[in-house]
C-alpha cells in the first residue's frame, strides 16, 4: 500500500439522500432522487443516477444475499477513485484497512504481514515484512494473489480483496498464489499473526568488518533507530555500511528524509511537485552521523515508495551504489482522508522525484549494479546471519548481499 504521508486528518463528510416512488411502467420501477444541499447543483444529475442503479439493484437482483448496503457504497466510492487512472496508489480504504494503515505507522500489524497493491486488476504482494507469516510462507514481492479461500479475488476493488485476506490472529487463510517468474500456481495455507515491526536491524557480516543494516519499513522511531545502530558501527570500527531496503515497502516521509539526512551533508532528499506543477525541494536535515562510511544500498522489487525516496537520494547523490533489482515504482504522495464512517480516500496529492528529478512514479529505480536472486533464495537479514560462519554466508545464495559485499573487497 505504498507511499504514505501522514499529516492531520482532513475529514470529508459525503452525504446520499435517495428517494424511491413506488409502482412500475413498462416494467421499470419509478425512481427519484432529493439532492440534498451538500451536493453541487452541477453533479445533481450524476448523483440521480447513482440513485437510480442503486435503486435498481435493491429491486431487481436476484441474488438477495449479496444486496448489501455497505458493500454497494463502498464499491461506488472505489469505482470513483478507480476512475482516475492511478492503479496501485489512489485507493479506497475501508475502516478495517485504514486502523491497518494506522498500525503499520506505530509498527503493530495483523494479518499475514504483506503490502499488497493493485496491478492490471491482479492482487500483487509488493513485499512480504520480515519475520511475517507472508515471508515464512514464501510469499515474493512480484506474486500475485488468484484465489482467497477458493474464491477469485482478480478483478475486486483492492478493498474488498484485502478484507478477505485480513481476519484475527491465529486463523488460517488459503491462498492461491501465481508466480509470475515461473509461471507457477500454487496453493498456500497462511496462519495469520498478530506482528510487532522490529524495523532496524544489524550484524557485522561474518569474516568482515562490513556491517549489514536492515531497515524493514519506515514506522515511527525508525530514524533513532537508525541513529543508534549507526553510532554503534563506528565505535566498532567497522569500515563499510550495506544498507538493505529490500522488500521495504515504505511509511512515513518525515523518517524516510530523516533516513536519507544521515548519510547525506547537503543538497535535497526529495523534490515534491503539486497540481500545478510547482516543485518545492525538501533539503537533507542535518546532523547526520553517518556522512563518511564508505556504502552500498540494496534494493529489489518490494523496495518502494519511502525507501524508493532514500535509494533516490543516495544514487543522485551518489553516496551509495545501489545493487539489485528496479524498485516498484510508488512515486505519488499519498494523503489519508477521512470520510464520516472511519473508511478514508488515499489520494495522490503530489509527485515525489529524486533530487536531480528524476520520475519515480510506475518506473521505479534502476540500480547501478544489476543483480536478481534464483526464484528459491530469500533475502539474507540479520537476524539470520547471527552465529553464521564466512563460509555459510559464502553459500547463502543472496547474490546480491554476495556482490555489494565484493565491492568493499574491490575498494581496497
Amino acid at each position: 500500500m505504498r507511499y504514505r504521508r501522514y499529516s492531520p486528518w482532513i475529514f470529508y463528510f459525503l452525504f446520499f439522500t435517495f428517494g424511491l416512488i413506488g409502482g412500475v411502467l413498462s416494467g421499470c420501477q419509478l425512481l427519484a432522487f432529493t439532492p440534498p444541499n451538500t451536493i453541487p447543483s452541477d453533479a445533481t444529475p450524476n448523483f440521480q443516477l447513482m440513485a437510480e442503479a442503486w435503486n435498481t439493484i435493491q429491486k431487481f437482483y436476484v441474488n438477495r444475499t449479496a444486496v448489501k448496503p455497505e458493500l454497494l457504497t463502498y464499491g461506488a466510492i472505489s469505482g470513483m477513485v478507480d476512475s482516475l487512472g492511478d492503479t496501485g496508489h489512489s485507493r479506497f480504504l475501508t475502516p478495517e484497512m485504514v486502523k491497518q494503515e494506522r498500525n503499520f505507522s506505530k509498527g503493530k500489524l495483523e494479518g499475514i504481514g504483506a503490502e499488497v497493491q493493485m496491478k492490471n486488476n491482479q492482487v500483487v504482494i509488493v513485499a512480504p515484512l520480515d519475520g511475517s507469516p507472508a515471508q515464512r510462507a514464501g510469499l515474493k514481492p512480484g506474486d500475485i494473489i488468484l484465489k482467497v479461500d477458493g474464491e477469485e479475488v482478480s478483478g475486486l476493488p483492492l478493498e474488498q480483496a484485502v478484507s478477505r485476506i485480513l481476519g484475527p490472529p491465529g486463523s488460517t487463510v488459503k491462498l492461491t498464489i501465481l508466480k509470475p517468474k515461473t509461471g507457477r500456481t500454487m496453493d498456500l495455507a497462511v496462519v495469520r499473526a498478530r506482528i510487532t515491526l522490529h524495523s532496524v536491524d544489524w550484524v557485522r557480516l561474518p569474516g568482515t568488518r562490513v556491517a549489514h543494516v536492515r531497515i524493514v519499513a519506515f514506522s515511527n522511531g525508525v530514524t533513532k533507530s537508525l541513529r543508534k545502530a549507526l553510532m554503534k558501527i563506528q565505535q566498532e570500527d567497522l569500515t563499510g555500511l550495506i544498507l538493505d531496503l529490500r522488500n521495504n515497502p515504505g511509511g512515513l516521509l518525515d523518517e524516510a528524509v530523516a533516513t536519507a539526512s544521515q548519510f547525506l551533508e547537503s543538497g535535497n532528499v526529495m523534490l515534491e511537485k503539486n497540481v500545478v506543477g510547482r516543485v518545492t525541494p525538501v533539503s537533507v536535515r542535518e546532523g547526520g552521523v553517518a556522512l563518511a562510511i564508505p556504502m552500498v544500498a540494496l534494493i529489489n522489487g518490494g523496495t518502494s515508495s519511502g525507501a524508493e525516496i532514500v535509494a533516490g537520494a543516495l544514487q543522485d547523490a551518489h553516496r551509495a551504489t545501489l545493487v539489485g533489482e528496479k524498485t516498484f515504482g510508488t512515486g505519488t504522495v499519498l494523503e489519508p482522508l477521512s470520510l464520516s464512517d472511519g473508511s478514508a480516500l488515499m489520494l495522490a496529492t503530489q509527485e515525489w522525484l529524486t533530487p536531480a528529478g528524476r520520475v519515480i512514479w510506475h518506473q521505479g529505480i534502476s540500480p547501478d549494479v544489476s543483480v536478481s536472486l534464483a526464484p528459491e533464495v530469500t533475502p539474507l537479514i540479520p537476524e539470520g546471519e547471527r552465529g553464521m560462519t564466512a563460509d555459510k554466508l559464502l553459500a547463502s545464495g543472496d547474490d546480491q548481499l554476495l556482490r555489494a559485499l565484493d565491492m568493499f573487497t574491490m575498494q581496497k
